[in-house]
């Protein structure tokens, strides 16, 4: 397995946020973790990137591809093994450095490309990725991109080391329904062959793109099963809800 957690349980304090919590990801699966806010999704995100924020503490068992990533060789995981795409892609992108030479960056330290090998497959990233000029996207600074566009940017970014395993933690909830579409379209065909973890509370965004959902409520696993079987047979009340929730908005994310 690519991705092991047995026991995880995550706390501030004496509070219990988190756990405790198993689950395992096989290499190329795709797997959406959907729960309401406060449910300890981005949590369990955090404890996977091995970057849980400060007054929280861990116990029980975190693996990813046999390494702790928040042990000692954390370093050697980020990029070539795990890439991460968040909520927020101004806080991915360094407003102060050309979005291609961002790009270039993990290609040349995790893989020793040349510096014209890098340039060529940052633009080929980049067209994968639905830019229409590629070259001029690689001069441009990320604020003069549009959100969806800047996304995409970010998307790119954490693919460029080609990782085993994305995560992917809220990625569209700050874009309008037309950058929704085009970021959870590229989002899934850019991942063929990559292990996903694609964290919202919108069940219809993770429906879209993975086949099999965990969902989580007040920290615990509450259902989890293939994403075909939990939609037909929703048993817990929470994810019942997230199923209404979903048909309720499907005019929002166009079917695949």
């Amino acid at each position: 397995m690519l991705v092991e957690v047995a026991g995880l349980t995550v706390s501030a304090g004496p509070r219990r946020l988190v756990g405790p919590l198993d689950l395992t990801i096989a290499e190329g699966e795709h797997v959406g973790v959907v729960g309401p806010s406060g449910s300890g999704k981005s949590l369990t995100v955090a404890a996977l990137l091995g970057e849980l924020p400060p007054g929280t503490t861990a116990t029980g068992r975190v693996r990813v591809a046999g390494t702790d990533p928040a042990g000692p060789q954390r370093a050697r995981l980020r990029g070539r093994v795990v890439g991460a795409l968040l909520q927020d892609s101004a806080t991915a992108l360094d407003p102060l450095t050309r979005v291609g030479a961002q790009l270039a960056g993990p290609v040349r330290r995790l893989h020793g490309a040349s510096r014209a090998d890098a340039r060529e497959q940052v633009h080929a990233l980049l067209h994968r990725l639905g830019f229409a000029d590629p070259a001029a996207t690689a001069r441009a600074w990320p604020a003069t991109l549009s959100g969806g566009q800047r996304q995409r940017a970010a998307l790119a970014l954490a693919l460029a080391g080609r990782p085993r395993l994305l995560v992917a933690d809220e990625p569209t909830t700050a874009l309008d329904t037309i950058s929704q579409a085009a970021v959870l379209e590229l989002l899934e065909t850019a991942t063929a062959g990559t292990a996903l973890v694609l964290v919202s509370h919108d069940l219809a965004v993770v429906a879209r793109c993975c086949t099999r959902l965990v969902v989580l409520a007040g920290g615990d696993v509450v259902e989890q099963g293939p994403t075909g079987a939990v939609l037909a047979d929703p048993q817990h009340a929470v994810t019942r809800a997230l199923v209404a929730a979903a048909r309720l908005g499907a005019d929002r994310v166009p079917p695949r």
